[in-house]
């Protein structure tokens, strides 16, 4: 409790000195409109977002395939993890370790090393270590979430390299959270509560507006969680954490159209496993996470050729290891309890852009052009073994890009997107280094043939350079001991992309103020040059005894058995296809969604099936509402297909059921209630390591005061 108390009071400080000048980017895109627009459950596709294009338009308009999880969302799955959030996405699966809180997020098949950008608050989450979990990953509380924008496949290769699967954009809290646009001063706060082993948590907010010139928000949340059962009622060991954090952001508005706004974001995680393996040494881990933003926005109220926008920002992940318990392999090479690692990865970058609006005879045009870069830095230290060093070698690498959008509209019934983007990338460590660059264009049209309809068709490329680990890994694995060999050749991943889709979208159907909403999409995803790793070179000989040194082998080969080394290569053109639904029906006293997708993925070459490619999913949620909208019940259901058997972990399908209630009392409290999972269905889901969990209640209560 002590070490809780100093943690609290240093977090504290540290965000109180960041206050003097700290800022939200979620009310900058609130200003552009980038706030939920849904109710309680209704129907997300009319929520407002600029991920796709950096321009302001509802999200049944985005001419492609894009998904948001909005607050009402939040509220209802009452989640623990971002996996909750995502786990109805269409074409969105996560990659879960129970015994460490990290979160990886897989877009039509594509994961790992930066394939889907992940952004908080515009700052890319660029962390990973070489493991057995992914090979990219980010850690973030869902209490901070105001919204999650997908956007699926490389259409928005105007936020940054590497997207060739997509991207995954984070907005956190703000101002707008807690108060009306009436509103001066207030706060919330925030207590739940949940069954099998899950824990408990809190939440404190508070936030101020001064008059129209500044306006402060800052949130602290505490979460505690023990080691859950799955469905068959084992235990799965090593599921708890514990998490700290503060989120602080502060918005001056010095003139007419002008914003400046900072961030900060700090959080804690620290939890005990036996490595990623589950098995091995047993390990104190002490996760730190830093994300700092500082951004300016000018639009001219007279001119409609300045929509400037500016961003820089510095995202960190540090993670510190204290080996509590060392196994045989760490043993032999006298790696002693309490020996220390640490791996680090900081990222510096930037985003500038402006969007003109100007038209053509009677085309309409919003011109959007600018750059962007960043800059990360990995940095490993290893006092227990060595291996971290080996596996996630420290270097330095730089993404530059610059683009131009212009987005055309023509007599309500034609638009056209144009595209191209330039990417330069460099990447040093040690004795080796690489570099590249690349033009992606990208052109979409969109048709209204019948007033409701729109019908679109994409190509967009995508960019991706090889990460540091990819380029510089080098080493010996732990056990059993074969070599890992860097590879400076490496040739960047190129994405091909090619889209066609419908939105769909009616009102006042049956009944006056109900909704009809939908998206269906299809797309093609050539990648060449993709990046695995490989078995490289003849097989030698390597000890079966964890520790014994390689030489015994020309002595005593009956010691040894064959092995061979691995590295990664470009060793395949992959191509993934598949179809994508989104549809969600409001009739004022209810709601109804569907969500779905199927994708198949192989490489061409050897016409395998890509591991990585989730199975078929299909989800619905059906919610009433009663007491004057007051009290919201409802159920969802999930029903995920098996895996192809000739894949390098295969697992079976499963359904699931969930419900979920919501009651708010007034204004300034409510409660909600959700629980998981209620047949306790024993399940493993795609690409994790450990059995999910069982039934699960979880339940929590909001009491919100503001003053005007």
């Amino acid at each position: 409790m002590n070490e809780l108390r100093r943690r609290c009071l240093t977090t504290a400080a540290v965000l109180t000195m960041v206050a003097a000048g700290s800022g939200a980017a979620f009310a900058q895109d609130a200003q552009n409109g980038n706030a939920p627009a849904g109710t309680d459950g209704g129907v997300t596709l009319d929520t407002v977002t600029v991920t796709a294009t950096k321009t302001v338009e509802h999200l049944i308009d985005v001419l492609g395939g894009v998904s948001t999880v909005t607050q009402q969302d939040i509220d209802r799955v009452q989640p623990s993890s971002i996996a909750d959030l995502l786990r109805n996405v269409p074409g969105v699966s996560t990659q879960v370790s129970a015994n460490d809180p990290m979160q990886s997020i897989n877009i039509r098949g594509m994961q790992d090393f930066g394939r889907v950008n992940v952004l908080v608050d515009g700052a890319r989450q660029d962390y990973q270590i070489s493991g057995h979990n992914a090979n990219g990953s980010f850690y973030l509380d869902p209490e901070f979430i105001n919204q999650i924008d997908i956007v699926r496949g490389p259409i928005s290769n105007i936020y940054g390299s590497g997207a060739i699967g997509g991207v995954a954009s984070f907005t956190t809290r703000g101002v707008d959270s807690i108060l009306a646009p009436d509103e001066k001063w207030g706060g919330e706060e925030k207590v739940g509560f949940s069954s099998n082993g899950l824990g408990a948590f809190t939440s404190s907010s508070a936030a101020a507006r001064y008059g129209t010139i500044a306006d402060i928000y800052g949130q602290f949340i505490y979460r505690d969680a023990g080691s859950y059962r799955d469905g068959g009622g084992d235990r799965v060991q090593d599921t708890g954490s514990r998490n700290f954090g503060g989120l602080l952001k502060v918005n001056y508005h010095p003139g007419d159209g002008q914003t400046i706004s900072l961030s900060a974001l700090g959080q804690n995680y620290r939890y005990d496993n036996n490595g990623t393996s589950g098995d091995g040494s047993r390990w104190r881990n002490d996760v730190t996470t830093q994300t700092y933003t500082a951004g300016y926005r000018y639009e001219s109220p007279e001119t409609p050729l300045i929509n400037f926008n500016a961003k820089v920002y510095y995202s960190q992940t540090e993670n510190q290891q204290t080996i509590l318990v060392p196994d045989a392999t760490y043993s032999a090479l006298g790696v002693q309890p309490g020996a220390r690692l640490f791996d680090r990865i900081g990222t510096t970058g930037f985003d500038i852009y402006n969007t003109s609006r100007f038209s053509t005879g009677a085309v309409e045009h919003a011109l959007t052009y600018g750059g962007d870069g960043a800059f990360d830095r990995v940095t490993t230290e290893d006092a227990a073994g060595g291996y971290i060093s080996a596996l996630t070698p420290s270097g330095e690498r730089t993404l530059l890009g610059a683009y131009v959008q212009d987005e055309m509209r023509y007599g309500g019934w034609l638009r056209v997107l144009g595209g191209l983007r330039y990417d330069d990338y460099s990447l040093k460590g040690g004795s080796y280094s690489s570099s590249g660059s690349h033009w992606s264009p990208k052109i979409t049209i969109g048709v209204t043939p019948v007033k409701g309809i729109e019908l679109y068709g994409t190509y967009a490329e995508g960019y991706r350079a090889p990460s540091i680990t990819e380029t510089l890994i080098s080493g010996t694995h732990p056990y059993p001991a074969f070599p890992l060999l860097p590879n400076p050749a490496l040739k960047p991943e190129t994405g091909h992309n090619f889209e066609v889709g419908t939105n769909i979208k009616y009102d006042d159907i049956l009944q006056q103020g109900d909704t009809f909403r939908a998206k269906v999409t299809g797309f093609v995803n050539n990648v060449d040059n993709y990046i695995d790793m490989a078995a490289v070179g003849s097989p030698i000989l390597v000890p079966y005894i964890p520790g014994m040194p390689a030489s015994t082998c020309a002595t005593q080969a009956y010691l040894c058995f064959p092995i061979t080394a691995y590295q990664y290569v470009n060793v395949a053109k992959a191509r993934l296809m598949g179809v994508e639904l989104e549809a969600a029906y409001d009739w004022v006293s209810g709601f109804a969604s569907i969500a779905g997708s199927h994708t198949n993925g192989e490489n061409r070459d050897t016409h395998m099936p890509l591991s990585t490619v989730a199975p078929n999913k299909l989800s619905g949620t059906f919610g009433w509402r009663f007491l004057d909208n007051r009290l919201t019940i409802g159920t969802r259901a999930t029903f995920v297909g098996a895996t192809s058997r000739r894949v390098d972990v295969p697992t079976g399908g499963y359904g699931l059921v969930d419900v979920f209630a919501s009651y708010k009392y007034s204004d300034s409290l409510s409660a909600d209630l959700a629980v998981d999972n209620i047949f306790d269905r024993r399940y493993k889901a795609f690409l994790d390591s450990d059995y999910s969990p069982g039934l699960a209640a979880k339940f929590s209560i909001t009491y919100k005061f503001a003053s005007k």
